[in-house]
């Protein structure tokens, strides 16, 4: 009797309700499962070198404490200079809130430290953060590689303080004063607000909730740390390309621990796949039921807001007003998540049965070994702080580059990009490269067809081109590249793998490519088409 209740949870455990709807199961772990559960711990800790050491979380303490009295100091001076009194100066304040990673507890060595500041009505955006307090940050010493992104979807300021990583955002609220113990999650907060302030606000206000909306934070974090170094190694972890971001993942990961409560993470990990292997997008993640206010914002409904029927993988922020976090993703890169989560289902079948280890779950996505056709984006600037903001403005266009490729040739030409930059260190230039894997449709009959998307491509570099902090020096290209052309620096150790004529079981399972079709991809440009010619010749 003592064993069964080990398994099961009480009643009143039970009557606690998390999501919207029951669990799939209740069941605790076995024996099989408390040794599967050590041995995936002692790999995060051992081997992928997913926690900070003590000495790294110091540091960050110490950052944040830092930034926060930089700010405060900032809405002072400001308040002093706009004439206020002496006691609205001594009362003038800003606080610091930390969101993402570093909020839930998951945050991996060398990650950016995400943060908001919150202010007083009459310190606003634009000017006051966006100038003041940029140029006060880039006199200070320990600033470095400041990076400030006003026309992002979040308004955002990149820097490294002290070398570690900081995103900072700006939210001022409807108070003169903002009081020591504001509560974030005060939903009063939004009133009279523009929707960049809902948007940074709801950055705090969703991990908070997550925290509050799973069965066992302990569990739910280990689990978290194991999904996104997975994402990572599998190269799906980026909202900013048309893959999931932090939150998006923290949602996914949350809403599995609320369908199987008395899941350790291993068994949780396992349980992922199944679930997500199965779901039926575009059917929304949620964690709580999508609620309206009285305040009157729109929140993500499909049946009433017409672009929310267009989303293709919505997880839902469980925040007043729910937006969908994943707005970026595309029919392409849900095709590539599908099979990775397809992929990584079959090797947790596998653990489950002592068939394989852990690690297997975590080998790298061999992504130029899986297309016989790639876009290549090459990005060059005059030195590297031109190249710092001009890459940031090109990789935020990379997920419409995916959808107007997807748009022109009717869904038919799929798109994978993926999350990482290449560096050409012998160009004289600063340069950054991205790739892009390209393949038909699975399933077609168009056997031998060309995909010209040359005229797509222009119009990407012509968008991208309008940026408005352009600097002579800034340029991208463009260029159709093949397997066997691929330039050797995207490649360990910048050299070219031989082609192995027995592929291995990791090439097999990862392999994408079929009969691809032929792609003409380089824009009309001179210097494009000049580069493509380059490309062909020179290899």
């Amino acid at each position: 009797m003592e064993s069964s209740a080990t398994l099961i949870a009480p009643p009143q455990a039970a009557a606690r309700e998390y999501g919207v709807t029951r669990p799939i199961s209740t069941a605790g772990p076995t024996e099989a499962d408390i040794q599967m559960n050590i041995e995936l711990e002692k790999f995060l800790v051992e081997e992928a070198g997913v926690y900070e050491s003590k000495e790294e979380a110091t540091k960050g303490e110490e950052v944040l404490q830092r930034i926060e009295q930089i700010v405060k100091d900032w809405v002072k001076q400001l308040t002093r200079s706009r004439g206020y009194t002496e006691q609205m100066v001594e009362d003038a304040n800003a606080l610091i809130f930390t969101f993402g990673s570093y909020r839930l507890g998951v945050h991996d060595p060398g990650d950016e430290i995400e943060m908001l500041c919150v202010g007083p009505s009459y310190v606003n955006q634009e000017e006051d953060f966006f100038f003041i307090l940029q140029n006060i940050l880039a006199e200070m010493e320990e600033v470095t590689e400041l990076q400030p992104l006003p026309d992002a979807h979040i308004p955002v300021m990149k820097f490294k303080f002290d070398g570690v990583p900081i995103d900072l955002l700006y939210a001022s609220i409807s108070l003169l004063v903002v009081p020591e113990d504001l509560d974030i999650s005060d939903a009063s907060l939004l009133y009279d607000v523009d929707k960049h302030t809902i948007r940074s606000l709801n950055c705090c206000r969703a991990a908070d909730q997550i925290l509050k909306l799973v069965p066992n934070v302990e569990h739910f974090c280990t689990t978290l740390r194991c999904l996104k170094f997975w994402a990572k190694r599998r190269g799906v972890y980026s909202n900013v390309i048309g893959f999931l971001g932090g939150v998006d993942w923290a949602i996914l990961v949350a809403r599995v621990c609320q369908l199987y409560p008395n899941a350790v993470p291993s068994m949780l990990v396992s349980r992922f796949f199944r679930v997500y292997t199965q779901w039926r997008w575009p059917n929304p993640v949620m964690l709580c039921a999508i609620e309206e206010d009285e305040l009157g914002f729109s929140v993500w409904d499909p049946r009433k807001n017409p672009h929310d029927r267009t989303h293709h993988m919505p997880i839902i922020t469980p925040a007043y007003p729910c937006m969908n976090s994943s707005y970026n993703v595309s029919q392409s890169t849900l095709r590539v998540m599908v099979e990775q989560f397809q992929y990584s289902n079959n090797i947790c079948e596998k653990v489950e049965l002592f068939k394989a280890e852990w690690c297997a779950l975590f080998e790298p996505y061999l992504f130029f070994e899986s297309y016989k056709n790639y876009l290549q984006v090459d990005i060059v600037a005059a030195d590297v702080d031109d190249l710092r903001a001009w890459k940031g403005c090109v990789e935020s266009h990379l997920s419409q580059l995916t959808l107007m490729i997807e748009r022109d040739t009717l869904g038919m030409l799929q798109c994978h990009p993926y999350p990482r930059e290449y560096v050409d260190t012998n160009k004289q230039c600063a340069h950054s490269a991205f790739f892009m894997g390209l393949q038909k449709k699975q399933g077609e009959k168009i056997e031998g067809q060309q995909f010209d998307i040359r005229g797509t491509v222009d119009e990407f570099r012509h968008s991208v081109n309008m940026y408005m902090f352009w600097n002579p020096g800034m340029e991208i290209y463009v260029s159709h590249v093949r397997r066997r052309l691929l330039p050797p620096y995207v490649f360990p150790d910048g050299c070219r793998p031989p082609r192995l004529s027995r592929p291995t079981a990791q090439h097999q399972a990862d392999k994408l490519s079929r009969d691809d079709g032929e792609v003409c991809a380089s824009g009309s440009s001179e210097s494009s088409l000049k580069r493509k010619k380059d490309a062909y010749t020179n290899s």
